[in-house]
């Protein structure tokens, strides 16, 4: 491909000539690529398609450029864009960058951003050389199963610092519905229009497009095709499309339910080691997420069931079918995608009773959560508190957590102490 025509496609893509739409500013996630950047090595975004990680590219180069970089010194190459599709190989990386020194000449280091690497075999290549060079501020997106796959591992060893991009939190949600939270009484003032919106969030989730668009359910319903079909079946070159779709339907439909690849294997007929390898699959692509139940042994972790979640719960609801028993399960699996999003590390217990949550501190566990939709019912509450109240005894934790549909207290368990918060709260806390 000829310079010229090179420098055509990337001017339409660049800020060089002039301001970019980049929308509705996430600044928890330009915050955390600020301080990524400052580690000197190569800054990895990944996440589920969709999520938002090329407009969060955008608006770090319109962050750069407010903060004094001029603009020469900045380069965006959209991987996807069809007029590349032809070409794509390391050469083309090659003739893109040398195109840009050319006709830009930048006077400082540039900082440029690669979005959907993946898509060029052996990128880590080119990625790597100048890295090591200190040629350039280096930025790669792309989907986490190629990202996080051997040859990347291999070829940038010790060399990059990841950021995993979800699609929006609640409070970012209620940011694009145009209501800003900033103390406490606003929370209070505007806390009928926060639980109106909470709904819409459960309903029809949290895609940044899907958000700000009509007709939710069939967007909803194209990103599950092209997430099944192009990041996965293409990509892992699967044969049996058709029995991935039901395992991923499958997942969907009892998300917050424990799950057994042994079980899976006969109500969908494929073999353990297919099913295992198509759900590992699936979770390379950030469908979904496997929770294993805690324990100190490795073994035992690997060996007892997982609870299954999924990365949005509008994406759910728009391709299986939903029963209104099924709030309780949406609850817990937005709580799940809270302390994700917050860097956590998740299991769940189960002894006697269960407990939802444990998250991992360090070498403790330092927080046991439970979630309960209605605490209205004593039978209810007394089965979800008895098991929380076990983890938090086995544990050596004194305070303890329930996530509600809309009730808050505090009371005492012997000499616990156990806080029920709406979850419309929690999440803004």
């Amino acid at each position: 491909m000829k310079k010229d025509r090179i420098m055509e496609i990337l001017n339409d893509w660049n800020f060089w000539g002039k301001d970019l739409d980049v929308g509705i500013e996430r600044a928890g996630y330009l915050k955390k690529l600020e301080n990524l950047e400052k580690t000197g090595q190569v800054v990895t975004i990944t996440g589920i398609r969709r999520s938002g990680k090329s407009t969060l590219m955008l608006q770090y180069i319109k962050h750069l450029i407010e903060g004094g970089l001029k603009k020469k010194n900045t380069l965006y190459v959209n991987l996807e864009d069809p007029r590349f599709t032809a070409e794509l190989s390391p050469e083309l990386l090659q003739n893109i960058y040398e195109a840009y020194l050319e006709f830009m000449e930048p006077d400082a280091t540039p900082y440029i951003f690669l979005d959907e690497a993946q898509n060029v075999n052996g990128w880590e290549k080119f990625v790597r050389a100048l890295h090591e060079r200190k040629e350039a501020k280096m930025f790669v997106s792309g989907s986490s199963s190629k990202l996080l796959s051997e040859e990347f591992g291999t070829v940038l060893t010790g060399r990059h610092v990841d950021l995993t991009v979800y699609p929006l939190s609640f409070r970012e949600f209620l940011a694009f519905n145009g209501v800003e939270i900033k103390d406490k009484m606003d929370l209070i003032s505007k806390r009928v229009k926060i639980r109106r919106l909470l709904r819409d969030f459960i309903e029809h989730g949290a895609f940044p497009q899907v958000v700000l668009s009509e007709g939710k359910r069939e967007i909803l319903v194209r990103y599950f095709e092209d997430i099944v079909g192009r990041d996965v079946v293409e990509r892992f070159r699967v044969r049996r499309a058709a029995k991935l779709r039901a395992l991923a339907s499958y997942y969907l439909t009892n998300v917050s339910s424990l799950i057994s690849f042994n079980r899976i294997k006969k109500f969908i007929g494929l073999p353990f080691n297919t099913v295992e390898r198509f759900s590992y699959f699936l979770n390379y692509a950030q469908l979904v997420f496997f929770v294993k139940k805690f324990a100190w042994s490795l073994k035992e972790q690997e060996v007892n069931p997982r609870k299954v979640y999924c990365v949005d719960t509008g994406m759910r609801n728009a391709v299986c079918f939903t029963v209104s028993e099924d709030l309780g399960k949406l609850y817990e699996n937005i709580v799940l995608l809270k302390l994700l999003q917050d860097g956590h590390e998740v299991y769940y217990w189960k002894n006697k009773g269960g407990c939802d949550f444990l998250v991992k501190k360090g070498r403790t566990v330092g927080e046991a959560i439970q979630v309960c939709f209605d605490v209205e019912k004593e039978e209810t509450k007394k089965r979800e508190l008895g098991g929380l109240v076990e983890a938090m005894k086995r544990f050596k934790i004194s305070r303890g957590l329930v996530v509600t549909e809309d009730y808050e207290f505090e009371e005492k368990v012997g000499k616990k102490r156990i806080e029920f918060l709406p979850l419309w709260k929690w999440l803004l806390e």
